[in-house]
């Protein structure tokens, strides 16, 4: 970890959070940094960038700004490989850097949220070049999983767990033992047995806290602790990768992934939160069924947790009521309130996602560059537009992904050889990975990377980008940019309570529900027209073509 000690004096006023509750029905804007803005021109976007670009976001209409993680890391898988969780890569600036992007944030009433990667660290952390300098049965090994394998010569994994990367989870060292990893070998697993482990990462979160972060993002919040106990038990799982194993066990029983035990950890980060005036704020990312995400988002846990069964659910009227219903009443029981998501920096935008088939293999079309199916790229920016404005319009906190507002579809024909995402080669390259949602934004309409730099971006743009550029949608009526902007503004008039009420008398095909002050949100998901619902026409999702009919795939808002 960082040397550097945690300041003594008291941290500045947090003039961005005063509301201790502004999380709960916030609209989070998700930064990858080193896709964002690249300040140096060394091709790769880094903080002075992101702080030089948050007027954007300010005009926007956010209320936060979630950094991805910009610490120091290898790159092994996009930087949540953290060689140090208490300092920042110096390809991306240091923490001089990092207070001016906080100072300029909360100038402009933007909260700012930064990515903590608690299950792992890097190859290259002091503790696993330590661990692996003294060999089996040292202390320094206790931070992390090493076991013995098995066979005659412990050549065989100690079990058949499987990384969600692909292949099994754990890799050998020299010295005949084998570490646990869950994701790249290079992400070695901690052990959060152990109260080193556990000490470190409370001062993390009062390092940043007291930089001025207004909360943590918690990625893979369910798979810190595990069943150790010997003899290691197997799963059954051989060929089956990540989450997808999960509903084979009881609910907190399975070896890694979302056992009960780890709500203990969370109990006790809540202390730390509540410490601060106002409070920090934190996200779970969680994938687990609705009944036990709400166990995350408790009030004396992390107070909230991603909702990602509504990102996966088809583009449906009533496969996406159905999954409303439960997100809220998910929420409810645990006292938060709900989140909603539709693209990130894991899964293939939603521009392009929600063209596919139900049930398509995502990875499947990756595969074929985008071809089969071949995406309709206008049809599916009007169906993007459409999701975006439904989702604005439910009760509790929004996350857009950068890019969504400019509404970018997946870069699905990357060529092979600038693939980025660790998956590829784990995978024996049978999975593309996650490169075509990480493509750096476009700024303007021309430059070597359309105004991400000064030279070429880490991976390629297409030429297409060019028409979405900021410069090119700035002002413009119509836009999605524009579109955004006018939602983000209306939902902060009209945005009252954590209700809503279903339209039951709604033709097949459209979803509509009211919320507080008569504000209601109408969304035609059928493939014909349907009549338009009176009242005052606030927002569309795309222009009405007739009077009083509302075409397939818009969304409105009435008053």
């Amino acid at each position: 970890m960082s040397d550097q000690p945690a300041p003594q004096d008291p941290p500045p006023p947090d003039l961005s959070s005063r509301d201790p509750d502004w999380w709960r029905q916030a609209v989070v804007y998700q930064v990858y940094p080193r896709s964002f803005c690249d300040a140096d021109g060394d091709g790769l976007g880094d903080l002075r960038g992101v702080t030089q670009r948050l007027g954007h976001l300010a005009a926007l209409g956010v209320d936060a700004v979630w950094l991805s993680p910009f610490y120091p890391s290898e790159l092994a898988d996009g930087g949540y490989d953290v060689a140090d969780h208490r300092d920042v890569d110096p390809r991306l600036g240091d923490l001089d850097d990092f207070a001016a992007l906080v100072a300029e944030a909360h100038r402009l009433g933007l909260k700012v949220i930064v990515d903590l990667v608690p299950n792992h660290t890097s190859r290259l952390h002091p503790w696993f070049e330590e661990a692996l300098r003294a060999g089996p049965g040292a202390p320094a090994r206790d931070r992390y999983v090493f076991r013995d394998g098995k066979g005659e010569h412990g050549e065989l994994p100690p079990t058949d767990w499987q990384s969600v990367f692909g292949g099994s989870a754990w890799r050998r060292v020299p010295d005949g033992q084998w570490y646990l990893h869950l994701f790249a070998p290079e992400q070695p697993d901690l052990n959060w047995r152990c109260e080193e482990v556990r000490a470190d990462f409370r001062a993390t979160l009062r390092f940043w806290s007291d930089r001025g972060v207004d909360g943590f993002r918690v990625d893979v919040a369910h798979a810190l602790v595990k069943d150790l106990d010997e003899p290691l038990r197997d799963v059954g799982n051989v060929g089956v990768t990540g989450e997808d194993a999960l509903p084979r066990m009881a609910p907190g029983s399975h070896p890694y992934w979302d056992r009960d035990e780890v709500h203990e950890i969370y109990r006790d980060w809540r202390e730390i939160f509540d410490a601060y005036a106002p409070p920090r704020a934190a996200v779970a990312e969680a994938w687990v069924p609705d009944d036990r995400r709400a166990l995350y988002a408790r009030p004396d846990e992390l107070g909230q947790a991603f909702n990602f069964e509504y990102l996966q659910t088809d583009w449906d009227a009533d496969e996406l009521r159905r999954a409303v219903g439960r997100a809220l009443a998910s929420a409810r029981a645990a006292g938060a309130s709900a989140t909603w998501v539709l693209s990130n920096h894991d899964v293939v935008r939603h521009t392009s996602r929600l063209m596919l088939p139900p049930g398509a293999d995502d990875n499947a079309w990756l595969m074929s560059g985008g071809r089969a199916p071949a995406v309709d790229a206008a049809a599916g920016l009007r169906r993007a537009r459409a999701a975006t404005l439904l989702m604005l319009a439910l009760p509790g906190a929004a996350y857009v992904y950068q890019g969504e507002e400019l509404g970018l579809p997946e870069v699905a024909d990357l060529p092979v050889q600038v693939l980025q995402d660790p998956i590829w080669e784990q995978t024996g390259h049978v999975r593309k990975g996650r490169d075509g949602c990480r493509v750096p934004l476009p700024w303007t309409a021309d430059g070597p990377s359309y105004g991400f730099g000064a030279g070429a971006a880490w991976l390629p743009q297409p030429p297409s980008f060019a028409s979405y550029a900021v410069e090119v949608q700035d002002g413009t009526e119509g836009s999605t940019l524009e579109m955004y902007r006018t939602a983000l503004r209306l939902r902060r008039k009209l945005l009252a309570g954590e209700t809503l009420t279903w339209t039951e008398d709604a033709p097949p095909g459209v979803l509509a529900f009211a919320r507080s002050e008569g504000w209601r949100c109408v969304t035609n998901l059928s493939a014909t027209d349907v009549p338009l619902p009176p009242g005052e026409l606030l927002l569309s999702s795309t222009p009405l073509p007739a009077p009083r009919r509302l075409p397939p795939d818009t969304t409105v808002w009435l008053a």
